[in-house]
């Protein structure tokens, strides 16, 4: 006997009773960015890989370490997209739509990392990103983050997050921090575990996000960024926190969260939980003026944020309301060939008749008894029985599944007209 292959690791599957819960999240998502204005833009799943290399950094663990990256039959280097960023401002770039427009656009899917599989960390895992263009004010900032939180009141885990917020300030008032931040490790250096001094010259601010406890003094006592911002990253810092302050929005400012890309400008915020042990990042944003530039376009305005769609998902595990959102209205049980031929008419007519109605009918040969427990564990309200008689009589027989009511037998008029209600 053929060995059973095996899903391979860190990708894995979303079986049919875990997936209402995938589309409740699906559709609150849908709704709230429609309710703000967003479009939908989808786009490939494999790139060039310039574009990650351009984008995030040759000398980033993501490129170095956690790419999925071959080469075609032509020998042109492709990637699975590791993140989406990168991927809408190439599309936008190349179909010109940055050219004296402001854009909000949204994409789902797929992203790609090879790193070791653990709760809330996978090979292959699902993110929304939400990005916007051509907007240079706070309001635009401070918008993302209050679309996120009335998405997590629609979802029902507001009271489970965090918002914590930080400024980057500009690219060259962080260049002027980076060359203290530098000299102050330099000064400790014997203090820094090996991933911190590999970092020192090429990404020292994400040594402030250590998590190292023997690090923590010392990264507490570090000189602090805000300390090297202007008034303009002031002033922007400011228009944001009084606009959140305005609605109530309550927020954490951590001093120590960082991007580790030069492109990154300005705010940067995370939403945070503590009930998912290490993986407590749930959606993480910020302003990225200087990637479209980077990537050979004009200068803009670029702010964003993805949120991984699992880490959502494991905040929702105990939901139990979620369960069974697929269960089918009714399911009709068909009794002799007559039935059978006669069943497949009805059911059509009844959807439609009743588009949203989620209709079940049974296919194959089986007792009435087999089919009466598969229709009570279908979940469906009622149970339509068609047998010889409902069909020479043009009826059918309900069988409340749900509550104490009686069978009845109704015409197929009738039978339309109780679904309906």
């Amino acid at each position: 006997m053929a060995k059973n292959i095996q899903g391979i690791r860190g990708m894995h599957d979303v079986l049919p009773e875990q997936t209402a819960r995938w589309q409740f999240v699906e559709q609150h998502i849908r709704e709230v960015l429609g309710a703000y204005g967003y479009q939908e833009i989808r786009l490939p799943i494999v790139e060039k890989t310039e574009l990650f290399k351009r984008s995030i950094g040759e000398v980033t663990d993501i490129v170095e370490k956690e790419m999925y990256t071959f080469d075609d039959r032509n020998g042109d280097s492709l990637t699975l997209r590791p993140e989406g960023t990168a991927g809408c401002v190439r599309a936008c770039l190349e179909h010109g739509l940055l050219h004296n427009q402001t854009h909000r656009l949204w994409y789902f899917g797929q992203m790609f990392r090879y790193e070791r599989p653990q709760k809330g960390r996978y090979r292959q895992f699902v993110q929304l990103g939400v990005e916007t263009y051509g907007m240079a004010d706070a309001d635009i900032d401070a918008e993302l983050i209050l679309l996120s939180r009335r998405l997590w009141l629609r979802l029902g885990i507001n009271d489970s997050v965090e918002l914590q917020l930080n400024s980057l300030g500009t690219i060259a008032e962080r260049a002027v921090y980076r060359e203290q931040l530098v000299a102050y490790f330099n000064a400790h250096l014997e203090q820094l575990d090996e991933d911190s001094q590999r970092r020192l010259q090429s990404n020292p601010l994400r040594i402030l996000d250590t998590k190292n406890p023997g690090m923590q003094a010392l990264v507490e006592a570090a000189p602090k960024l805000m300390e090297s911002l202007g008034e303009e990253s002031i002033a922007h810092f400011k228009r944001l926190t009084d606009t959140l302050d305005a609605l109530g929005i309550a927020y954490t400012i951590n001093k120590r969260l960082v991007r580790g890309l030069d492109y990154y400008s300005k705010t940067v915020f995370e939403w945070v939980t503590t009930e998912l042990g290490a993986q407590g990042t749930i959606c993480a944003g910020g302003r990225y003026d200087g990637l479209i530039e980077q990537l050979g376009g004009k200068p803009n305005y670029a702010v964003g944020f993805a949120m991984g769609m699992e880490r959502i998902l494991a905040l929702l595990e105990n939901r139990e309301d979620l369960d069974n959102k697929q269960a089918v209205d009714a399911y009709m049980i068909l009794v002799g060939e007559g039935a059978q031929k006669a069943g497949v008419l009805l059911a059509e007519e009844v959807r439609d008749c009743l588009p949203g109605l989620r209709l079940q009918m049974h296919c194959g040969n089986a007792s009435f008894k087999s089919q009466f427990k598969k229709a009570d564990k279908s979940g469906a309200e009622y149970a339509l029985i068609l047998a010889e008689d409902e069909v020479q009589n043009s009826q059918v027989s309900i069988k409340f599944l749900r509550t104490d009511q009686p069978q009845c037998t109704v015409s197929t008029a009738e039978l339309i007209e109780m679904l309906k209600q």
